[in-house]
């Protein structure tokens, strides 16, 4: 019996610690500034919850105990129903509890706001005034991930790379539905949505290799939605850029149309060259030129309504493709009698 007892201990103990086998301890201690900054704001509203949750459950196994019916020294008090100083100390420490995560919110949901600029590389290291961020515009395509950079003029599919200690600026967007952008070892999620651009800051301390995905569904291929980001030193990021440019292949306009289509599972590739102000149209939903730019409609909207809208879609159909807004502000007629019942008027040269 004695052998068994001493057989079922480690058992029952190695089933207990399995389902702790899965868990990633990544979020608590991220290689990414960003990242450990809200790994450390889970830790402390944790534990400040905790100081509260752990007395409660305490004390509630403890009356339970104390004033089981078996216990005839407990003392009595049927007609017991108030206590001052019960009152004050149940109410107080919450209160407290609730002031001091008000606090901690406010100041980091403005110190860890996505769209602000880093301040600092890491703690005690504050950014370096001549430092110039990595700028890297991401498409969320139906499957996959479209990353460009605009300073390097290249483009690759779910893959990217940045150097440690150089702050990142993405510029996120979507071209059909929404999706979430996440690198869980760099800084928290945020949204990519079509016709829409989000920012994210952040920035990468460690070297190594770390995943991305899409933590929003998005249709029958979101569970690929998915990429390998690598920190690497500047010269390690260097050859990963040259590497890239010998790819040989230009991500033109067209081939940004194909791409876009449905696929699930692309293969990682590379472009060496982007087309000019290929992430504007993107973004302005008009990469085929035939298609008025969502800031054109804007800009024409904002100047009272242009009538023949075709017009604005002239420079472009003419081959000037560079995904800029074109449209006519100087608008008169001559009499306002000229202008007909459905508002084309005539634009000045």
């Amino acid at each position: 019996m004695n052998a068994i007892k001493s057989l079922l201990r480690p058992l029952l103990l190695a089933g207990a610690l399995l389902p702790l086998a899965g868990c990633n301890t990544l979020l608590l201690n991220a290689p990414g500034d960003v990242a450990r900054q809200q790994g450390d704001l889970i830790i402390v509203s944790t534990v400040l919850m905790l100081l509260i949750i752990v007395p409660v459950i305490a004390l509630t196994l403890f009356f339970a105990w104390r004033y089981r019916a078996s216990n005839t020294k407990a003392t009595y008090k049927p007609d017991w129903d108030h206590s001052t100083q019960l009152e004050l100390l149940i109410w107080a420490a919450p209160l407290l509890i609730i002031i001091v995560l008000g606090a901690i919110t406010w100041v980091s949901t403005h110190t860890l706001d996505p769209y602000r600029p880093l301040d600092r590389i890491k703690a005690g290291q504050p950014v370096a005034a001549d430092v110039k961020p990595l700028e890297i515009e991401v498409v969320a395509l139906d499957w996959k991930w479209l990353f460009l950079y605009p300073e390097y003029n290249i483009a690759t599919i779910n893959e990217i790379a940045a150097p440690v200690d150089r702050p990142i600026k993405f510029k996120i967007t979507a071209s059909s539905v929404m999706n979430s952008f996440y690198i869980p070892a760099l800084a928290g999620q945020i949204y990519a949505m079509p016709g829409m651009e989000t920012q994210l800051h952040a920035v990468m301390n460690h070297p190594g290799e770390y995943e991305g995905f899409s933590a929003n569904y998005s249709g029958a291929g979101f569970s690929h939605m998915r990429f390998k980001f690598h920190g690497l030193d500047q010269a390690g990021f260097d050859q990963w850029v040259q590497s890239n440019r010998a790819g040989g292949q230009t991500l033109e306009r067209a081939g940004y149309l194909e791409l876009e289509k449905p696929s699930e599972k692309e293969p990682v590739r590379s472009y060496s060259a982007v087309a000019p102000g290929l992430y504007k149209a993107i973004l302005n939903r008009c990469v085929d030129a035939s298609k008025m730019c969502m800031d054109e409609m804007m800009m024409i909207d904002a100047n009272g309504g242009l009538g023949n809208s075709a017009n604005a879609l002239a420079p472009r159909r003419r081959g000037d493709l560079r995904g800029g807004p074109v449209v006519l502000s100087a608008m008169c007629v001559t009499e306002p009698s000229a202008v007909p019942s459905w508002g084309v008027a005539t634009l000045a040269p």
